[in-house]
């Protein structure tokens, strides 16, 4: 009887890592758990440099028509968190950010894709800016693969009418998430 819920755990572990090694996976190399002084927000009484950081994402589904990233704070003393970057319409072709294309003015963010308000009120990257003496929040960086080539919003879109779209229409996720505090 000890012999098969060994079996199960090898035969689960193994197809586990399988599903793993083939997932939709983001990544950036210039998150390294913590957030920098370059993706911290300027203002709210914070001093940072406010640059998005780079994104690569691999192994969408081939179904993918679109992809969006967006940054989200869980932990903000909001009751409903804080959306810090909204990005959508990014063609199925395209498979990274560059370093601050968060930046709507330099104009560095994929051809066609949409950077839509923030709880900032405005387009673009927002950097982390969590409250003085507050725990660590989490930011949480996800990049969706999207069924559909565009969401039919414009950049004036909330938050919450964005995550709806990115839910319904999501075939997979992938995310990152890097702490920061003050």
């Amino acid at each position: 009887m000890k012999k098969i819920p060994t079996i199960l755990f090898f035969l689960v572990s193994v197809m586990a890592q399988g599903i793993y090694a083939q997932g939709f996976v983001l990544q950036s190399p210039d998150i390294m758990g913590q957030l920098s002084k370059e993706q911290v927000f300027n203002g709210f009484g914070c001093h940072g440099d406010n640059i998005s950081p780079q994104l690569n994402w691999q192994n969408a589904p081939k179904e993918t028509k679109s992809f969006a990233v967006t940054l989200y704070d869980p932990d903000a003393p909001t009751g409903s968190g804080w959306w810090h970057w909204l990005v959508f319409d990014i063609p199925a072709q395209v498979h990274s950010l560059k370093k601050n294309a968060g930046n709507i003015q330099i104009q560095n963010a994929p051809k066609g894709s949409i950077q839509s308000h923030s709880s900032f009120a405005r387009s673009g990257f927002g950097g982390a800016c969590p409250p003085k003496g507050d725990k660590p929040h989490r930011y949480i960086f996800t990049v969706y693969a999207l069924k559909i080539a565009t969401l039919g919003l414009d950049e004036k879109a909330t938050p919450a009418l964005v995550g709806f779209y990115l839910n319904a229409n999501a075939l997979a996720k992938a995310s990152v998430i890097a702490y920061y505090g003050r």
